[in-house]
């Protein structure tokens, strides 16, 4: 029989993990890198460069001649720049060689990645420096073999060009203050806190020669055109349906992949849609988590290209079915194995829980904004608020039993039981009875608590976790900085601890909604306890550069008021260009190719008529005249929306201030795609399919 690999095998053999650094590195070496990592320090000159010299090794012992500072710009995916190893050849000759220096510091061109006016076209220099607490890894693929070094991007005077950066900063920053909280309850023990992350990740699967039919897919990643086939996700029977065979050979090679390079890819199923699936992996360390999703992004698109597939990672790839999205789990660990959202049995004899709870709920109340913001990109915004996504509303869930603590505390001002699970009975002598949780979920909550987490479900699945992951790690800093000041100056720390506690609830028991968040009711619901909808990308932005914003990232430097302000430009900007793409691919689709493809199906239908007139006197082709005229209103009202959109692209154009064309591509631009895409798809339900110029939806969601 065949010997195959286990995942103990081959799981991180591409990753210089600690196994690795054990045989490469001198022991006073690996132990003193290791506690740089473990207490977050910087790492130390003495031993870079053996650690860089140790690195190569392992390296070039797999087959590298080349490595890569991979960082995270602000384009939202990653960048890299591989230099090979070799040094100036002497005698004819070249030396492999990799410094301390290549390690740690890399350079790139600043001015050439978005930077929202911090660095002017001339001013070229970017920095990259290697974030330690990240494992290197080794990529296989047609370059050869590369080693890849995760590093953070900044500019020549310090500014945050990447979203590494300002993660670890709000690692620093929760770290800190979730240390304080754990001291005042008398633990002196535990060194650091580190949020933890488990990244759901979404995604579609289609055919790669049906999508090379359809430029809007190639240009875009959605499809801006498309009827609904006869069967949609209504049967409900894709969702954790058997996996086809042809999906199953992909899902297996990517979790090889993945295995390999240190992603501890654990659960995948067949979601609700239609070709749609999902990825999810074992809680990591924030940072950690935001490359391995990355890793995992890049991973599911190449390898679709080895089976005849294309990944589809955009929010909402087809209009009509679910989109896809990127639940971010997050928690908070210790060093010493202390989850701080552990509620345990009795939540309410729980005080340190209790205050952990109410400090995220003021969190997220008070900065639910900045929140809705950290997930804001143009997919999404079709996305959100429809077919079983969150609506655009932040709320928390947090369930019947905490709720019930909580009403406990604000009604009575002590809580003095927790409510239990019960046994649920199966009816069935074979089956087991077993314990249910005391509290149901609810797929419908943005930010909802589950076990010993809250799940963050707005992130969109073509988008890097980091943005929430900052905004998470700031708020909640600011709340236990808060806490910890009023409490290590009272008098009487178990009445101060009880007040507080108390009054956050009461303060802030407006976020908290347990039903369901696709109704129309909470809609309104939530606009009388005062709670805003953001309904778009453009809605979210300013959220970003307002007072109350700046003033947190400061206080925690994170960043800077001209981070921010940076940042601003570069989302209105890449709204502006997005959707400038997405309009242009409707006018040259709609313009080369549908209208003429409708324009000989009239002219089939109009011989037609001739046809039939001619061979029978006086009979009258009732249904092609009446199938002529409908198809002939429909090609007007198509052709009269492209015209329109082609005259709102050539005002956009003339529009300079970047604020004032985002919000112009967003109030009249996509108004107008909208507008051209109506007609065209009642069309394609007319048209002959011979004659349809690409795939349908029925091909590509269930020819796979």
């Amino acid at each position: 029989m065949e010997k195959r690999d286990t995942i103990t095998e081959i799981f991180g053999v591409n990753v210089f993990n600690d196994e690795a650094m054990q045989v490469y590195l001198p022991k006073a070496v690996f132990k003193k890198l290791k506690k740089t990592i473990e207490d977050g320090l910087e790492l130390d000159n003495d031993i870079a460069d053996s650690v860089a010299h140790g690195m190569k090794e392992w390296a070039i012992d797999r087959g590298a001649t080349h490595y890569t500072h991979w960082f995270q710009p602000l384009t939202g995916v990653t960048a890299e720049k591989h230099d090979s190893f070799i040094s100036a050849p002497k005698n004819g000759k070249v030396i492999m060689e990799f410094s301390a220096k290549e390690l740690t510091k890399g350079e790139s061109d600043a001015s050439s990645f978005p930077s929202g006016g911090l660095r002017a076209t001339f001013e070229a220099r970017g920095y990259t420096a290697w974030d330690c607490t990240s494992p290197a890894f080794i990529k296989k693929d047609s370059l050869g073999v590369t080693l890849y070094i995760p590093t953070a991007f900044c500019s020549y005077r310090g500014e945050a060009l990447d979203k590494k950066t300002p993660l670890l900063r709000s690692m620093q920053a929760i770290n800190t203050q979730a240390l304080r909280i754990l001291r005042l309850f008398g633990n002196t023990t535990t060194k650091r806190v580190i949020p933890s992350v488990g990244a759901e990740q979404e995604y579609f699967i289609v055919d790669r020669e049906k999508y090379l039919q359809r430029k809007d897919l190639i240009y875009t990643g959605r499809t801006l055109f498309g009827a609904m086939p006869p069967k949609g996700q209504e049967l409900e029977d894709h969702y954790f349906g058997s996996i086809r065979e042809r999906i199953a050979s992909y899902m297996n090679d990517i979790n090889h992949e993945l295995w390999m390079l240190g992603v501890p890819a654990k659960t995948q199923h067949n979601e609700v849609a239609p070709a749609q699936h999902e990825l999810a992996p074992v809680y990591e360390q924030v940072n950690v988590a935001v490359d391995h999703n990355q890793v995992t992004m890049e991973t599911m698109k190449k390898v679709a290209g080895r089976h005849g597939l294309t990944c589809l990672l955009n929010e909402k790839p087809f209009a009509g079915v679910n989109g896809s999205g990127k639940h971010n789990n997050w928690s908070l660990t210790s060093d010493d194995g202390i989850n701080m959202l552990n509620p345990g049995d009795t939540p309410h004899e729980n005080i340190q829980f209790l205050l952990v709870l109410a400090c995220i709920l003021k969190a997220v109340d008070k900065h639910a904004d900045l929140l809705r913001e950290s997930a804001a990109c143009v997919g999404n915004d079709h996305r959100l608020g429809a077919h079983e996504a969150p609506p655009a509303i932040i709320s928390v869930f947090l369930g019947d039993q905490l709720q019930d603590v909580i009403d406990q505390l604000c009604s009575t001002g002590e809580a003095t039981h927790s409510i239990q699970g019960a046994t649920l009975k199966t009816g069935v002598a074979t089956l087991p009875d077993f314990e249910t949780d005391a509290t149901d979920r609810n797929r419908t909550s943005p930010f909802a608590f589950t076990n010993n987490k809250f799940e963050f479900r707005m992130v969109g699945s073509s988008d890097s976790i980091a943005s929430p992951n900052i905004v998470l790690n700031t708020i909640v800093a600011e709340s236990f900085k808060e806490a910890a000041n009023e409490l290590e100056s009272a008098s009487n720390f178990d009445e101060a601890v009880h007040d507080i506690i108390k009054r956050l609830f009461t303060a802030h028991r407006r976020i908290i909604f347990n039903g369901n968040g696709y109704s129309e009711e909470w809609v309104k619901e939530a606009k009388r306890r005062g709670l805003s909808n953001l309904p778009s990308m453009i809605d979210a932005i300013p959220a970003l550069v307002s007072e109350n914003s700046i003033k947190l990232f400061e206080e925690f430097e994170v960043f800077t008021r001209t981070e921010l302000e940076s940042r601003v430009e570069i989302e209105y900007e890449a709204y502006s260009k997005a959707i400038n793409i997405e309009a242009k691919t409707m006018i040259d689709i709609a313009g080369k190719s549908i209208i003429p493809a409708v324009i000989r199906y009239t002219t089939r239908l109009a011989d037609s008529i001739i046809k039939l007139k001619s061979a029978v006197s006086g009979i009258e082709p009732y249904a092609q005249n009446a199938i002529l005229i409908e198809v002939n209103e429909h090609l007007k009202e198509s052709k009269v929306a492209l015209e329109n959109l082609k005259k709102y692209m050539d005002d956009a154009a003339e529009i300079t201030d970047v604020t004032a064309h985002a919000k112009y591509m967003h109030e009249v631009v996509v108004p107008a795609m909208e507008a051209l895409r109506k007609p065209i798809d009642t069309l394609e339900m007319i048209v002959d399919k011979d004659l349809w110029p690409m795939p349908s939806y029925g091909d590509l969601l269930f020819e796979v």
